[in-house]
């Protein structure tokens, strides 16, 4: 169509120069003449240049003649153009007929309030981006102190209408919109901008100037109702503190576990003040968050901040709740596997009593095995109730969770091993039976009596009230002498060393070992007491008296009775002894 345009302004142009060669516009020197009907005038004598005029008069004619075929030619394609636009528009219209019912159209929001939507795109953007160009510059007109909503009007252009304020765009409606919409561009924009109206109607009355003189003065109140309640709350926990301090002596008790005291009057009243100071902190703390939420939702600006900071302490405290009541289930099955265990273990605990007290035999089962096994199976049952207790715990399946079990496994394993080997020696020694609470053992170079058996360790009493701890690793390669079970079958033999001269018969010597034996408190009288000569020295012969004893724990005692009573008796008989030896260098004189 353009070249058919460019034609006809090229021949309308060139008609209109033709046009102001006419006669009607030659001047008097021009040697053309302006009419035909001059020419048969008499006083008019054709020039030269007659036929010039007629020929000039010819293609005038036929230009006036193109023009007309022209503008037929150009109304034709312009009722074609137009029918193909109509043909464009009803096919575009049918699809977006069919197209209605199944597309969803972008909202524009405002306040929570929905203007109209959006369906079609524009200018390359998408209808969600159309929409929130739209609901931003709503807001932010919304906003300003002097809005005038009737001041928003449209202006139209030949494919779109804007709706405009102060000369920004607020949006744009298109002819496809309106088809949309079933309806006109015209009568859409105005909808679109009674809506648009309307919405900055509700804005302006919520951030007016009136409204932040209102909000200021509810921030100042709030303010001011918060300072209140600070100086309240301090002023009642002086008030409360005098008064504990006042009635202490009347209401308050020291408390006692068995003799020792736990809580005395002061210490109860010192921690009465910490917790209440520390009440009065949280009740503060609780007051300033709530004052903040309050004044954030004061001004619409920081509404939306409000509602979030409100949303990060009410969402955990509902989380933790829903997570409760979901865990309840959790809870009765534990609750379940915990009361089973337990009374096995009372069970076993009871079992283990009676055949530590004898009322129970078993064959093969020893009364001392029994506090040791029914502690091992205590153990093995609680961390069997751990296993099955495991997948009931809360984020028990969670990655964090297994990898800090993980994590802490490892470090007992790799820190316990020396734990472990105790525990095991611990074991054996207990079922080897090599010594029990109170009995007199020799480890080494250590003797004394068994205070305590400990599955890590074991400690010992020395004749001298040294406390002494020894793992049961060590012990496991130590030899171990038990002296107070020997004491118990068939009596712990004691015996002592006597020198005396060549010149004291033997017999003589026997006779005041056996004497002295005898007049010993709490040596065995059967079997009787021996003796023995350990050997031949070069001036004197060993005699080694040998005596029974029931009772471990008096071994030192009966030691040193039977020394003093050997004394004795030798003295009584004149006998010298010979033990320990004296030498004397006499140097020449």
């Amino acid at each position: 169509m353009k070249p058919l345009v460019f034609y006809f302004l090229f021949s309308t142009f060139g008609a209109t120069i033709l046009c102001a060669q006419s006669p009607d516009n030659l001047t008097a020197n021009s040697p053309v003449i302006a009419d035909s009907t001059l020419a048969a005038t008499p006083e008019y004598t054709p020039s030269p240049d007659s036929s010039q005029l007629k020929l000039l008069q010819e293609q005038l004619q036929e230009s006036k003649l193109n023009e007309m075929n022209l503008r037929m030619e150009m109304e034709q394609l312009k009722l074609a153009a137009y029918a193909a636009d109509s043909l464009k528009t009803a096919e575009q219209k049918a699809r977006i007929d069919s197209l209605r019912n199944i597309t969803e159209g972008i909202p524009v929001v405002i306040e929570a309030d929905t203007l109209f939507f959006i369906y079609t795109n524009k200018g390359g953007l998408s209808p969600a981006g159309r929409a929130a160009l739209i609901e931003s510059a709503i807001l932010r007109l919304g906003k300003e102190y002097d809005l005038k909503p009737d001041s928003v009007s449209l202006l139209t252009e030949e494919t779109f209408t804007d709706m405009v304020y102060k000369g920004k765009v607020i949006g744009s409606i298109t002819d496809k919109d309106a088809m949309w919409m079933n309806t006109s561009r015209e009568k859409l924009s105005e909808e679109y901008r009674r809506k648009v109206v309307s919405a900055l109607e509700v804005l302006k009355h919520k951030y007016g100037l009136s409204q932040l003189i209102k909000h200021l003065l509810l921030f100042i109140l709030v303010v001011s109702a918060q300072y209140v309640l600070i100086r309240f709350t301090n002023y009642f926990y002086k008030k409360l503190k005098i008064k504990i301090e006042n009635i202490k002596q009347s209401f308050l008790k020291p408390f006692f576990i068995k003799n020792y005291e736990f809580l005395s009057i002061d210490r109860q009243e010192r921690l009465l003040f910490v917790l209440l100071n520390v009440a009065r902190y949280i009740f503060i703390f609780v007051q300033l968050i709530f004052s903040v939420l309050i004044i954030f939702s004061i001004f619409p600006q920081t509404e939306a901040l409000a509602l979030q900071l409100f949303s990060y302490i009410l969402n955990p405290l509902k989380k933790i709740g829903l997570n409760f009541v979901r865990y309840i289930p959790n809870i009765f099955t534990i609750l379940i596997i915990w009361m089973i265990i337990k009374y096995i273990i009372k069970g076993i605990k009871y079992l283990a009593d009676e055949i530590a007290g004898e009322r129970l035999k078993v064959t093969g089962f020893y009364p001392d095995w029994a506090k040791p096994t029914y502690n091992i199976i205590r153990f093995l049952l609680y961390a069997f109730m751990i296993v099955l207790i495991y997948p009931y715990l809360p984020n028990s399946q969670s990655k964090v969770f297994q990898g800090v079990s993980v994590f802490l496994g490892l470090i007992v394993s790799f820190g316990s091993s020396s734990a472990i080997g105790n525990l095991v020696a611990g074991m054996i020694i207990t079922y080897m039976r090599s010594f029990k609470i109170n009995d007199r053992i020799k480890i080494n170079n250590i003797v004394g009596n068994v205070i305590e058996k400990t599955p890590i360790v074991t400690r010992i009493l020395t004749i001298k009230n040294e406390i002494v701890t020894i793992p049961n690793s060590t012990i496991m390669s130590s030899q171990i002498t038990n002296l107070s079970e020997s004491a118990r079958t068939h009596g712990l033999t004691l015996y002592l060393n006597v020198t005396c001269g060549y010149e004291t018969p033997w017999r003589t010597v026997h006779q005041l070992l056996l004497d002295a034996a005898d007049a010993t408190p709490d040596v065995m009288k059967t079997p009787h007491p021996y003796v023995l000569e350990d050997g031949f020295d070069d001036f004197n012969v060993v005699y080694q008296i040998n005596i029974f004893i029931s009772d471990a724990n008096k071994a030192t005692r009966i030691s040193s009775d039977l020394r003093q009573n050997i004394q004795d008796k030798f003295n009584e008989a004149g006998i010298s002894i010979l033990s320990p030896h004296y030498y004397v260098n006499v140097g020449e004189g």
